[in-house]
């Protein structure tokens, strides 16, 4: 797994450039009367927000490749470690409608400030072995991953519209660049934790601690919207569904792989970078001239390939009979369909969301997701094997499902 793992990285990392450069070769020129790229005091506040942003993202990437890996290293049972994540997870639930509401009651800069503080606080738990800090940490970055999703965007938009000024058109340009950011960081990020866990050798707890300093240097009318628009609704579910599975993804990639030997710093770069790949091609498929596919289109087409990749999945992880290439190739398959999920769900977002609403909606999106992730992860409870699976292929069986609803 070592050879194939830096092979695929060369490969997807090859296969991105070419995406780029044909998504940019086939995308019009853009006009700065709709990006704001003449307007001097624009490009300044747009560099302000995105230094914060992109540091706040760059640290929760920081923590993706070694966290299951850190919890085996302090010995714990794959059973505890599902709690752990239940945890977090059941954080992220509880503390969902909060995050909405925080920005409005402490003020968005001091929201920011507090995702800061809680999420530093979660990672310097991880120094600890014993169980009870380690789920306090994890109820720390379930209250942190929910205030990443509302409070920047909430700071931003205030200040862009109600403080500077700005048109309203130039704001998806903002966004647009922060997303084509989020990628590389996601890669760049599993490359120094790979770095800094194995080959400098500091172990799997260094990675959190790196995320530290780049921290420190960084609703009712949602509901109420969401409950009055029929593809809101829709919307809703289809994001709960997929992303609770990612959720379930996350705690599976690891024990299916782990166990013949990869370097986990490098599969997680691999994995990001089938994501970067997919985000290019819905680049070029929505801007090519000859065949332009709407964003509804590609949103169909990642979760036909979540649904095959876990059908894979459940093949290849059947007990007695792993097949790690297979489940690898199932990840990377899953991968390239979150990179045309995320951009097709965030534009179709924008187009059915007010945007003076979006941050209370999308927390209430968060709950059933959330609700979802954690019932997933209780069914497996007990029951994740080396392989990935229980008895009966359980684990990647439960996310088949969730990816075909």
């Amino acid at each position: 797994m070592l050879a194939v793992a830096y092979v695929t990285l060369a490969v997807l990392a090859l296969l991105c450039g070419g995406l780029e450069l044909a998504a940019r070769r086939a995308s019009p020129p853009p006009q700065p009367g709709l990006t704001g790229a003449a307007n001097p005091a624009f490009r300044g506040f747009q560099a302000l927000f995105l230094r914060g942003y992109l540091l706040a993202l760059w640290a929760d990437w920081l923590q993706g490749p070694y966290l299951y890996k850190l919890y085996r290293h302090y010995s714990f049972l794959e059973s505890q470690i599902a709690i752990l994540y239940v945890c977090g997870l059941a954080s992220c639930l509880l503390f969902a409608p909060v995050a909405a509401w925080l920005p409005q009651a402490l003020g968005r800069r001091n929201t920011c400030l507090l995702f800061c503080l809680a999420y530093s606080a979660c990672c310097l738990t991880k120094l600890s072995r014993d169980y009870f800090v380690l789920v306090l940490g994890r109820v720390l970055g379930g209250l942190s991953t929910s205030l990443l999703a509302t409070a920047f965007e909430a700071w931003y938009l205030h200040r862009h519209l109600d403080v500077r000024d700005f048109p309203r058109e130039w704001i998806p340009g903002t966004f647009a660049r922060a997303a084509g950011w989020n990628h590389g960081l996601a890669v760049g990020a599993g490359l120094v934790a790979n770095l800094l866990a194995e080959w400098v050798g500091l172990g799997p707890v260094a990675p959190f601690l790196l995320a530290v300093p780049c921290l420190a240097a960084c609703g009712w009318v949602g509901l109420r919207c969401l409950l009055s628009d029929r593809r809101v609704v829709l919307l809703g579910a289809v994001q709960a569904l997929f992303e609770s599975v990612l959720y379930i993804f996350v705690f599976l990639w690891t024990p299916v792989l782990d166990p013949h030997g990869p370097p986990l710093g490098i599969v997680f770069s691999c994995l990001m970078a089938a994501s970067m790949a997919g985000s290019a091609l819905y680049r070029l498929a929505t801007s090519s001239a000859r065949c332009r596919l709407q964003p509804a289109h590609l949103l169909c087409a990642a979760v036909l390939l979540a649904a095959l990749s876990f059908a894979v999945l459940t093949v290849s992880t059947a007990p007695g009979r792993p097949r790690p290439l297979r489940s690898f190739l199932a990840f990377l398959l899953l991968e390239l369909g979150c990179g045309l999920y995320f951009p097709a769900v965030g534009f179709l977002q924008g187009r059915v969301i007010p945007e003076d609403r979006r941050a209370g909606v999308l927390a209430w999106f968060r709950l059933p997701l959330h609700l979802l992730a954690c019932l997933g992860l209780l069914a497996l409870h007990g029951e994740v094997s080396g392989s990935g699976a229980g008895e009966a292929g359980a684990g990647p069986a439960t996310c088949s499902a969730g990816a075909r609803g």
